[in-house]
């Protein structure tokens, strides 16, 4: 289990919002590692740069934990365990 944990600390997980203007990179334990915007977003209203933003960042979040928990299932032969943030969101 540490090895896993190990292996997706050093892991980088890319996230992008829909048009591929902003995107943020996560360790596979969720640590945000960088951010770039592109130049043309940066032209736009605020709120687009931080929709954008957060988009990237839902992305790389949602990458990461579906990675760690198919992961975490395929070592447990498809037990579903119940760890925080690895639910399902209602």
């Amino acid at each position: 289990m540490q090895a896993l944990f190990g292996e997706y600390r050093d892991r980088e997980i890319e996230g992008t919002n829909n048009d591929n203007r902003a995107k943020i990179w996560m360790s596979g334990n969720q640590k945000p590692l960088r951010v770039e915007i592109e130049p043309s977003l940066l032209s736009e209203e605020k709120a687009i740069i931080e929709e954008a933003t957060l988009d990237a960042m839902k992305s790389a979040h949602e990458i990461s934990t579906s990675t760690m928990k198919e992961r975490m299932e395929d070592l447990t032969g498809g037990f579903k365990l119940n760890l925080p943030g690895m639910g399902e969101e209602s």
